[in-house]
């Protein structure tokens, strides 16, 4: 039963994603808590169900995939939210959802290509990717929050944490692309050989 622990809390995560987008709509004045607490705990469950599948051996290739899937649907999501109650100037939040986007599409498809070739571990999630993950979490959190917290305006620091995340988002990119770069050279040569 734990080791089915991690994809349950998973499919949870999903699960409260229409649930957020109700409440940042809906919500009336508790709007900004209830959003804020429902993205909490997704991404609270995000950590968790990683954490679960290492302690208990209970990786499974349903978890592996579904994991990644659970996260972007949920980012994707609160960003485009965020993006369209006019939280940041369209400017800015255009480039940095874009970038966001942008790098998640071509990681999941390097990955896609890696294990195609067999060389999926190259381009495991490194230091750089966690970090990021969790500076973008947390520029959500308060930009989903909009109150002031002890008398910063959560706004601010939810755009400010949202660019360090943009540049993390494009370094690490560069990195996973830069560690793939032997194997797809490789594999385009192959390519070209059998044409």
């Amino acid at each position: 039963m734990i080791k089915r622990l991690p994809n349950y809390l998973t499919i949870l995560r999903i699960l409260l994603v229409p649930i957020f987008v109700a409440l940042f709509y809906w919500g009336g004045e508790a709007r900004t808590y209830a959003a804020t607490a429902v993205f909490a705990i997704a991404a609270i469950t995000d950590w968790a169900d990683g954490y679960l599948a290492r302690r208990y051996q209970g990786v499974s290739p349903f978890g592996t995939f579904l994991d990644p899937v659970a996260d972007k649907i949920m980012v994707v999501t609160a960003l485009i939210l965020i993006a369209s109650s006019q939280e940041m100037t369209p400017v800015l939040a255009g480039i940095l959802i874009s970038v966001i986007v942008g790098r998640e599409i071509t990681v999941s498809a390097l990955r896609e290509w890696m294990a195609e070739l067999g060389e999926r571990k190259k381009v495991a999630v490194s230091w750089l990717g966690k970090a990021k993950a969790t500076t973008q979490m947390l520029a959500i959190l308060f930009l989903v929050y909009r109150e002031a917290l002890w008398g910063v305006s959560a706004r601010i620091v939810g755009i400010g944490l949202l660019v360090v995340a943009a540049i993390m988002t494009l370094w690490s990119m560069l990195g996973y692309l830069q560690a793939a770069w032997p194997s797809l050279m490789a594999s385009g040569a192959d390519l070209d050989k059998d044409g």
